[in-house]
């Protein structure tokens, strides 16, 4: 980092207001730990394709596992802080956010909604001291999108026991987490369920873990395929309030918004790099920063960026408030990484040709932001959900 501090003006309207004290104090103490732990190694890391672990103990102190929930061990400070958080955090490297995503939001959000009051118990404070680490397998790799009618794997109950069977892709965190949320399919009465499968040591029996490799973004992010065969669950580990794919999409809409806040991040770290460069990159005798065609690009940045940080604000208060449904979280989705993937094309158009290197840091903004765009749900399918509620007339196939 340089010595000069963009981040006032990255919050150009004063978001970061609307927090009480506490949640500003914390905002505070991730945008230092993430400056002073993250930014230094992350592009070895992102080069190398490996997941910095030696940062979890530090990420576990924040306390910022499951910061939106309320349940046991959890720290309930409501979603429009967690927002902000994932903001913070992938303002310097989309990657961390992402990991924190799966495990306090996919991973801890599946329990928290779909558990019983004795599976909180059991699970949730571990994993908010981040003892226990989650990961979520929904997608499998012949189904993305239409995952909610073509989900293939499937549960079978046996007794006091479910045999899981079939494959999922790009599941987070997989190869290392101690607890994977597995979504199977019920073979008695075809509805979606939930099932913690918690891998010790030595693995599952039944259960593989392979890493993906060659991804062109989210380097960082552990993703794997799992093969699933005759892995045996208990019945006590089956998520007691998960009895259809509604469940899911419960889930699914509140760390939507995880992602939102994680595409402002992206777009605003993006920015600043930009802008800390225009200052400091000097053609014809001075600081690029003093042209025209520079400033125009840095102003559509920060457009992009307060935009999507004030749509997110509002949808994460009608969260906190118990009224975000799922054409809000769509809503913001599409938008934020729309304008996302437009800031980070300019922040490597003002960086010329060291925009494309890590030193820099901007191109690994503009990969990572590939990824974001995709995943929990593509621009298209958040739209026709919008649609939808919006005519009243459904246009998904």
């Amino acid at each position: 980092m340089s010595e000069v501090d963009d981040s006032p003006f990255s919050d150009f309207l004063g978001f970061e207001l609307l927090l009480e004290e506490q949640d500003l104090e914390l905002l505070s103490r991730v945008r230092a730990w993430a400056t002073r732990e993250v930014e230094p190694v992350i592009n070895e890391h992102w080069t190398r394709g490996t997941f910095p672990h030696d940062l979890v103990p530090g990420i576990a102190e924040l306390g910022i596992a499951g910061l939106a929930y309320d349940g046991p061990g959890c720290p309930g400070r409501g979603a429009l802080v967690d927002g902000m958080v994932a903001m913070e955090l992938a303002r310097v490297d989309p990657s961390i956010a992402t990991f924190m995503g799966v495990h306090g939001g996919l991973a801890m959000g599946s329990i928290h909604v779909g558990g019983s009051p004795e599976q909180h118990e059991r699970w949730l404070p571990a994993m908010a001291r981040m003892e226990q680490i989650g990961a979520f397998g929904l997608t499998e790799p012949e189904v993305g999108s239409a995952i909610s009618q073509g989900l293939a794997t499937t549960a079978t109950r046996d007794g006091d026991e479910w045999v899981l069977e079939g494959r999922k892709k790009w599941i987070g965190n997989a190869d290392f987490a101690d607890l994977v949320v597995i979504w199977a399919r019920d073979t008695d009465d075809g509805q979606v369920k939930g099932f913690v499968v918690e891998q010790g040591p030595d693995g599952v029996e039944g259960m593989t873990c392979t890493v993906q490799q060659d991804k062109i973004a989210l380097r960082a992010v552990q993703n794997s395929e799992i093969e699933l065969s005759g892995v045996r669950v208990p019945e006590a580990d089956r998520l007691q309030r998960a009895d259809s794919f509604r469940t899911t999409a419960d889930v699914l809409r509140l760390t939507r918004m995880g992602v939102s806040w994680m595409a402002a991040g992206c777009a605003r770290g993006a920015f600043e790099h930009a802008l800390r460069y225009t200052k400091q990159r000097e053609q014809f005798g001075r600081p690029i920063a003093g042209f025209q065609l520079v400033q125009d690009l840095l102003v559509k940045m920060l457009a992009n960026v307060t935009a999507a940080t004030a749509m997110n604000a509002r949808a994460s208060q009608l969260q906190d408030a118990g009224q975000l449904r799922d054409e809000h979280a769509s809503l913001c989705k599409a938008h934020a990484t729309t304008r996302m993937r437009e800031a980070v094309g300019w922040a490597r158009e003002v960086l010329g040709g060291n925009g494309i290197l890590l030193e820099h840091h901007v191109g690994r903004f503009v990969a990572d932001a590939e990824a974001i765009y995709s995943y929990e749900g593509t621009r298209e399918i958040n739209t026709l959900i919008v649609g939808r509620a919006i005519t009243g007339e459904s246009a998904f196939v």
